[in-house]
């Protein structure tokens, strides 16, 4: 049997990389300013008031004050004043938002909430609910009757959504339903079909409690992903591929500002977006100058709708980032396993529910990755001359693990002009337990595929959208659209060729986002080019409530104006929203997008309907866009890469 043999990448020891802690005005908050947060707030309520802090982020600086002082930085220069924005609910009834001032400790503002949704659902509550179903009796009695035992059972929240309940009928609940260990790790394989527990979160009490009739809960059996416990026989195994950089990293990392090769950006992270990339620039060797390309880019929502129509499972349309944080969610990232061996790490920090900073350690990791790609080649026989150049990039890596699935979630620099915004979807299913033990038993909509005994695969879809705020060589950009058209060659020509293609304006193909008061020397407009990945859209009808909380996925491309308020696609209050403050209302404004500063909003969608080789844990499945120079430049700006 032939091996696979030993690749020679880079590595490097992280010890070797000193990281200074020089602040930028995008900088997320620290724990001593989450601190000043908690102080300020508490001093401002009284002592016998409760507050839960469910938002705690940087309250972003005027864009045009941040641009000025990258402009004139000096040692000595003043940055915009640090603020914070937080959402916090007061004794479990009103929604208040507040803006404080991080350097004075004081409260600048505090408004009440009235609007529809709720925000954020904080750990504490969910942890809290999830374990009041044990202490229930009929709970208790519906375990007795299907020959459960209390002590292997595990609950999770589940956002409950909005089906056109009005006024009261929006009270802040959630569902909670629960799965069975007893025998493996992977409690999603193990769901108790069929038992529905509502809880109201504020007063976080049972409020609703139904148990339609016994499913069987599927086996355990093959349902452990685990390494120590899998058993022969063993597929072939790999020879281990290490990772070489003998004389360190090539990237400098200052507070949170990374230079590498030819570019220059900010990291953040917020709670609720997790990693922000800021302030991208690249160095133009011929105008021996950095220039401006993408401000700011987040993930600004991840819609998760489940298609299965049962009582249990109706409801389950996630809003993972508006409703859980998907920054909330990150996990830390393990050394040689999640990054190679020479990432080097950042933490993060995330305010408990009373304001208490906690720490995310490895929550991104750093690496430059080459992979043995040829960044670009050629072979000229009659000269004879062959040209290659290796492809080494910068990767900023983060996971968010949102209950079953993990997002592997990666931002790649490289030396050519192009962001890669890539995810990888991998972790757990979800699926229902059913009285079904072969594909022949089915005679009726399942709503997925069957994929062990008991277990149906429930068919859902992905859909991610980002915000990129794009600066091609400054604020005033334009959005320019084309379609590639056949069009055949008229008799009269001389020509023997039957058709060709013309770029038209017409329809949306290619998408590109230029500065039109920034030529080329021969006279093209200056421009990125958005490159889609997987551009699967909802199948959803638009009148389905679910559809109206997530119109924003109606379209893969989005272009406003920039707005400094307009940061999430779903709105600011996710949570049982009715989709009157989302992406598509802002639309409707139908305001101008030529020659403004212009934000692109891209969703990337997968169509998941489940197979027998994503159980029990899921192979990772990508895909992402690019965002490539498109006469950015003069000429290739990487001819001259490595020639020493």
């Amino acid at each position: 049997m032939s091996k696979i043999p030993t690749f020679l990448f880079f590595f490097f020891f992280s010890s070797t990389i000193s990281i200074s802690l020089s602040s930028h005005p995008l900088d997320p908050l620290s724990p001593a300013e989450f601190t000043s947060v908690q102080t300020a707030v508490r001093s401002h309520y009284s002592n016998h008031t409760s507050v839960a802090f469910h938002y705690i982020g940087l309250k972003e600086p005027p864009k045009s004050a941040v641009l000025s002082w990258l402009h004139h930085h000096t040692p000595s220069s003043a940055a915009p004043p640090r603020r914070a924005f937080i959402i916090a609910r007061v004794n479990h009834t009103t929604t208040h938002e507040l803006t404080v001032d991080l350097t004075q400790s004081t409260i600048l503002s505090d408004q009440l909430y009235t609007g529809s949704g709720y925000p954020l659902f904080t750990f504490e509550e969910q942890i809290a609910a999830n374990a009041l179903p044990l202490g229930h009796a009929p709970f208790l009695e519906s375990l007795r009757r299907r020959g459960l035992h209390g002590a292997e059972i595990l609950c999770q929240t589940y956002g409950i959504g909005w089906f056109g309940e009005q006024g009261k009928g929006c009270s802040r609940i959630v569902r909670v339903m629960c799965n069975y260990l007893d025998g493996t790790v992977n409690l999603f394989m193990r769901p108790v079909e069929g038992i529905a527990v509502t809880v109201d979160l504020d007063r976080m009490e049972i409020v609703g409690y139904r148990d339609r009739g016994i499913v069987p809960v599927p086996k355990a059996d093959g349902t452990d992903y685990r390494g120590s416990k899998q058993r022969p026989p063993f597929g072939p195994g790999v020879n281990a591929i290490n990772v070489v950089q003998p004389n360190g990293p090539s990237f400098e990392i200052d507070g949170h500002r990374i230079r590498w090769a030819n570019w220059d950006f900010h990291l953040g992270f917020d709670m609720r977006a997790g990693p922000i990339i800021s302030t991208a620039s690249i160095f133009d060797v011929d105008k021996q100058t950095f220039r401006r390309v993408l401000y700011r880019g987040f993930l600004s929502e991840l819609f998760v709708p489940y298609m299965d129509l049962t009582e249990e499972w109706y409801y389950r349309t996630f809003f993972d980032a508006g409703e859980f944080g998907y920054g909330l969610c990150t996990s830390s990232l393990l050394p040689g396993a999640d990054c190679p061996d020479n990432a080097v790490f950042m933490e993060a920090y995330f305010p408990d529910k009373d304001g208490n900073p906690q720490q995310l350690p490895n929550a991104f990791c750093i690496f430059e990755r080459y992979a043995g790609d040829v960044m670009w080649r050629h072979t000229e026989a009659a000269t004879p001359v062959t040209e290659v150049r290796r492809d080494v990039s910068l990767v900023v890596r983060m996971v968010s693990t949102v209950g079953n699935y993990d997002y592997i979630n990666d931002w790649e620099f490289k030396q050519s002009g192009s962001i890669k915004v890539t995810v990888g979807l991998t972790g757990l299913l979800e699926v229902r337990g059913a009285d079904y033990t072969h594909k022949d038993q089915i005679h009726d909509e399942s709503y997925g595929q069957i994929l062990s005994e008991n277990t149906i695969g429930s068919n859902h879809d992905h859909f991610l959208t980002y915000h990129l705020d794009l600066d091609v060589d400054g604020e005033s950009n334009s959005f320019l659209k084309s379609k590639l058209k056949t069009v055949r060659v008229p008799n009269r020509t001389t020509s023997p060729r039957k058709s060709y293609w013309i770029k038209l304006g017409s329809e949306q193909v290619d998408l590109i986002f230029v500065n039109p008061n920034k030529k080329t020397m021969v006279g093209n407009p200056v421009g990125y080019r958005l490159i889609p990945g997987s551009v699967a859209g909802p199948l959803l009808s638009d009148d389905d409530y679910v559809q109206i909380r997530a119109a924003f996925t109606e379209y893969n491309v989005w272009v406003t104006p920039y707005n400094e308020s307009e940061k999430w696609a779903g709105g600011v209050y996710v949570d049982r929203s009715r989709g009157d403050d989302t992406l598509a209302t802002w639309s409707m404004k139908d305001r101008e997008i030529e020659d403004r500063d212009i934000v692109v909003w891209y969703t990337l969608g997968f169509h998941h309907v489940p197979c027998q080789e994503d159980f029990p844990v899921m192979p990772t499945l990508s895909s992402g866009f690019e965002l490539r120079p498109a006469n950015f430049f003069e000429r290739n700006p990487v001819l001259k890469a490595y020639i020493s």
